[in-house]
């Protein structure tokens, strides 16, 4: 993949090939909305806006597409949408100074920021979803501020408390809670125990998994015992337990395209028996995968356990513009991974290919979707804590003044009648840029993705004329045609057949496997991560991560090479901290050069290795990394080369 030339590289998206061109705005006075056919009844059409309450009370305001000005909630429920999300934290104020850069952005007692999302403001907002006719769900995250995979820490208050009393917090809390909402009528119609609960709750006593080796945890054992107590005191709350009616509990994961992470996770919870009736996905296209990974998890994990199933969060950028000088998290390239344009209409037709998603689940499983802070807009001291900017604003569904965009009428276009206005077309195909290698089997993409005037992309498998032998026993070009079959669609790809110049075949790992590879040493420490957050490029890269100390070597021998000298080059990140890196050839045939040391520095920040001057002579060469790890130690590598030198 990396030899067709940058303006033209292919990138693989969804297991076919996407030609990377300049994106046009799409207009913001209206969208197109492809309807969802069979779209079940009550259908849950959600948004997730905790950061409501924060955000009027610092001066923010919202408007309707006629730029009058109204509640919020009412906004939403104009535009089709039947159910809120509100989060609960325990006590979100700080537990000590927060200082960021030497310069302290926010004080012991201080609220925390990010909503401030307490008892008191939870059921002033669940006042207000109840007296517009929505239905409610409580996402209780039992902690003082933000839980995700990467953290789930006690509240303050609890920070002492262990085994029995830690799950009598849960449980006296969690009762607690639920009668003070009873109380003030907003009792909710869902409940989700916890958050993200990728490696479980409040840790350490419910962590499933180990950063260090000598780290104590509660592994399986102790997560169970927590989300058990939590269940328990919501039946017991509930009035309508033990009756058709009674109040539906999630249990909710990230990661909504891995089959793996679930299997794993509900699997226990099958095992120990434990009381639930959702299984909560959050889905961020970006970030997770494309949208057949959301499917296949979804009619997977519904199937083998029995369960409805909700995207509890999922967004996407209407703009890549920020206005806060605070980076946001989506980015154009991100929305190149994506396949989605970042535009108004780009938006619209994510959310709704996300409920055509949802809805398509075997036995009506599919229950609904909630968009994850469609609110959030820019309004001073409202960010990711107090003190902080929003990197949100541009995946909200109001524009940063306030306005409703086209695309918050998604929920309620998805049920329009079908009209040829609302259908969006396939737009014609530019010819497609391949790369053959001389002698060697070619075989084009079995799919691509189509360009649609709704400024989607979407899969369609390929069928291709035959190709002759000849055309690629010398370099040269050759037209190739084909049919993008699920649209009828004609497409086209111009093949150059050049001598091979990169060793490396799949250099990238965009066929989604270590197939040619070899590990030796600490193995389970090494694998296929499919990411475009964590990948130099594309959606691939191997990754390597490790609960103890950890060694290993990950090798490829690279065979009919031609005598001469050549360089050795590689993209590695990660978050620092091992003993060592080195990219490193061997077995060449002449002695071995000096291995590259890397040093990682962070998340995403990449770093290009060289091993020069190789001398190839018989016409093999091993190449690889070697890595010596600590505990926790993390990394990806990614787009490997070895070239003749001088070429």
């Amino acid at each position: 993949m990396r030899n067709i030339p940058k303006a033209i590289r292919l990138a693989f998206i969804a297991g076919g090939l996407t030609l990377l061109c300049p994106f046009a705005m799409a207009t913001d006075s209206a969208v197109t909305v492809q309807p969802v056919s069979d779209l079940r009844a009550d259908f849950i059409m959600g948004a997730d806006v905790s950061m409501l309450d924060q955000l009027e009370h610092n001066g923010g305001r919202f408007y309707d597409q006629q730029g009058i000005e109204k509640d919020c909630m009412a906004i939403l429920k104009e535009n089709g949408v039947n159910w809120i999300r509100l989060r609960l934290w325990n006590n979100p104020v700080n537990d000590s100074d927060i200082i960021v850069g030497g310069r302290t952005i926010s004080h012991k007692g201080d609220p925390v920021g990010g909503g401030n999302n307490d008892l008191a403001t939870t059921i002033r907002l669940a006042k207000r979803v109840k007296a517009q006719g929505l239905k409610f769900l409580l996402d209780i995250h039992y902690s003082d501020f933000w839980v995700d995979p990467e953290k789930q820490n006690k509240p303050a208050a609890w920070k002492d408390l262990h085994g029995e009393a830690l799950q009598k917090a849960v449980y006296d809390y969690t009762k607690s809670v639920l009668a003070e909402l009873k109380k003030n009528d907003v009792f909710p119609d869902m409940i989700q125990v916890g958050n993200e609960l990728n490696g479980g709750m409040l840790w350490p006593d419910g962590k499933t998994w180990k950063e260090k080796p000598d780290e104590v945890i509660g592994g399986n054992d102790g997560f169970v015992a927590l989300i058990t107590q939590g269940i328990r005191a919501v039946r017991e709350s509930d009035p309508k337990t033990g009756t058709p009616e009674h109040i539906k509990i999630a249990i909710h994961l990230a990661n909504g395209g891995s089959n793996e992470l679930y299997r794993r996770v509900f699997d226990l919870m099958t095992q120990r028996n434990v009381d639930y009736d959702v299984i909560g996905l959050s889905y961020y296209p970006y970030w997770h995968g494309p949208l057949v990974d959301l499917q296949a998890n979804m009619e997977d994990i519904s199937s083998r356990y029995g369960k409805e199933v909700v995207v509890m969060e999922t967004s996407y950028g209407y703009t890549t513009a920020d206005s806060d000088g605070f980076n946001n998290l989506f980015s154009a390239d991100l929305a190149k991974s994506a396949g989605y344009k970042a535009t108004v209409q780009g938006q619209a037709s994510l959310v709704r290919d996300v409920i055509n998603t949802v809805a398509q689940t075997p036995g009506e499983r599919g229950i609904g979707i909630f968009y994850w802070e469609p609110d959030w807009i820019p309004v001073r001291n409202v960010g990711w804590r107090t003190g902080e900017g929003n990197a949100w604003e541009n995946q909200a569904m109001f524009d940063f003044k306030g306005k409703a965009l086209p695309s918050l009428a998604v929920f309620k276009h998805v049920r329009d009648a079908s009209t040829p206005e609302n259908t969006p077309q396939a737009q014609p195909v530019a010819p497609m840029k391949l790369t053959a290698f001389v002698g060697e089997t070619f075989t084009p993409p079995d799919a691509i993705n189509l360009q649609f005037s709704d400024d989607a992309q979407r899969h369609s498998f390929v069928e291709w004329e035959s190709i002759s032998a000849d055309k690629l026993n010398q370099a040269g070009k050759f037209v190739l045609k084909g049919e993008a079959i699920t649209y009828q669609m004609p497409v086209q790809a111009e093949v150059e057949v050049i001598p091979r110049r990169n060793m490396v075949e799949d250099n990238s790992f965009e066929n989604g496997n270590l197939n040619g590879w070899t590990t030796t040493g600490a193995t389970s420490a090494v694998s296929i991560e499919k990411n475009p957050g964590n990948a130099h490029t594309g959606l691939f890269s191997m990754h390597y991560w490790g609960g103890e100390p950890f060694k290993f070597e990950f090798t490829r021998k690279l065979t009919k090479i031609k005598d001469g000298k050549y360089a050795l080059k590689a993209w590695i990140a990660g978050g620092g901290g091992e003993k060592s890196i080195e990219l490193f050839a061997a077995n060449c045939g002449s002695a071995d050069p000096a291995p590259a040391k890397a040093t990682n520095t962070g998340w995403q920040k990449w770093g290009q290795y060289t091993v020069s001057g190789i001398q190839v002579s018989g016409g093999n060469c091993t190449i690889g990394v070697r890595i010596d790890g600590t505990a926790g130690n993390w990394g990806n590598v990614d787009d490997f080369e070895f070239i003749k030198e001088g070429d």
